[in-house]
């Protein structure tokens, strides 16, 4: 009879607690909604309320800019391109508008990169809206396809109505999926990321600054986006790398630009300052052995095949515990590389993360004879 059993492997570190929501003893923040996260591993660092759908003001021109950028690297559209404005685009988004803009005029044909840059630097609801017009027609059918690759990706708290964030009842996003959107960017698309660090960008003789704050008070900081409407209040959706560590902050309901300023960069510094990445397991390390039924070797070794790294505050010493799951005694025959058990990684405060065990070498079956005698063996005796 196969049973279930589970072994217990605990390793000590000098680091503390992940946190995957706030505590008692996690820093406190004015902003409505917030999220803190480390590129690497995915995981928060400091969370409140990031699951709700809130209006994300002009943090959601990420996800038009991440459009773009799917069809710059599938080729079907290049930098150099050129894209015709139209009235509409001036009058909703333009000088005559009164919101934020690029200054484009009606018939104007602007490069590709040049609205990429209004859009991330000047934050240009025009430059949003040429884009939209001339992928898919219009702003709807734009807004619609936004919605439908956002699902792809994995956005799951998020609904767009337009191409710029202007306020409408059905435009909205969570904290957590701009945090995912941010890391995407980053990762998918690092050809095009230095734009999002650029601080200013003249067009038509008007020359504007990029509004991140972290661009202006914090050396490390390179991306990516605010927002700022009457409804949303000042948010940022922000990124900072700090030798080999990467954070992503999203922040949301401020009442200043100023509180915006100083509320981002205390967030991002204390993430820097309170948390590390610790490898827990290297790949190709063994973990244990599992007793094998009918087969020429009486066990196998088994073994992770990736690294297995987790963000865990510094300077406090807490319990990583290891937890292989596995059926004993595995029948062979069994293959190298063969999933056989799941190991489970628990660090306090963090949810269990899960990783196959495999099989470290290939365990043959018995013959005709070795199974008869194993059989016998295991009538007399039952199972070791």
């Amino acid at each position: 009879m196969i049973r279930e059993q589970k072994k217990i492997f605990s390793t000590m570190f000098l680091c503390g607690v992940l946190l995957a929501s706030v505590s008692a003893e996690a820093i406190e923040t004015k902003a409505r909604n917030a999220v803190l996260m480390d590129f690497d591993t995915g995981q928060y660092l400091f969370s409140k309320d990031a699951d709700k759908m809130v209006p994300p003001a002009s943090m959601s021109k990420l996800m038009t800019v991440y459009m773009v950028f799917s069809k710059l690297k599938d080729g079907t559209l290049t930098l150099d391109d050129t894209f015709t404005v139209s009235e509409n685009a001036w009058r909703k988004g333009g000088a005559a508008s009164g919101g934020s803009t690029m200054f484009l005029a009606i018939g104007d044909k602007v490069r590709v990169e040049d609205l990429l840059k209004g859009i991330l630097i000047q934050s240009g609801n025009d430059a949003c809206i040429v884009v939209a017009e001339n992928l898919a027609g219009s702003e709807e059918d734009f807004a619609a396809a936004m919605q439908k690759a956002a699902e792809k990706i994995g956005l799951r708290n998020s609904s767009f109505a337009n191409a710029t964030g202007l306020p409408h009842p059905d435009h909205r996003m969570s904290m957590e999926d701009l945090a995912k959107l941010a890391q995407i960017l980053i990762r998918d698309f690092p050809e095009y990321y230095h734009i999002f660090s650029e601080r200013y960008f003249t067009y038509n003789n008007i020359r504007q600054g990029n509004r991140n704050p972290l661009l202006y008070s914090m050396n490390n900081a390179d991306g990516l986006k605010t927002g700022h409407t009457e409804e949303a209040g000042f948010s940022l959706t922000a990124s900072a790398k700090k030798g080999n560590r990467r954070l992503i902050e999203v922040m949301g309901g401020m009442s200043s630009n100023k509180e915006r300023s100083e509320e981002a960069e205390k967030l991002m510094s204390w993430g820097f300052r309170e948390f590390d990445n610790y490898t827990i397991l290297n790949r190709g390390q063994t973990i244990n052995k599992i007793p094998v039924y009918m087969g020429k070797q009486k066990e196998v070794e088994t073994v992770v095949d990736e690294d297995v790294i987790r963000t865990i505050r510094r300077n406090k010493t807490d319990d990583v515990k290891l937890t292989a799951i596995y059926s004993k005694p595995l029948k062979a025959p069994i293959a190298r590389g063969d999933k056989v058990g799941t190991l489970k990684v628990e660090v306090p405060g963090s949810n269990a993360y899960e990783v196959p065990l495999l099989a470290s070498s290939n365990v043959e079956k018995l013959g005709f004879l070795g199974r008869l005698g194993a059989n016998l063996k295991y009538l007399l005796f039952g199972a070791e």
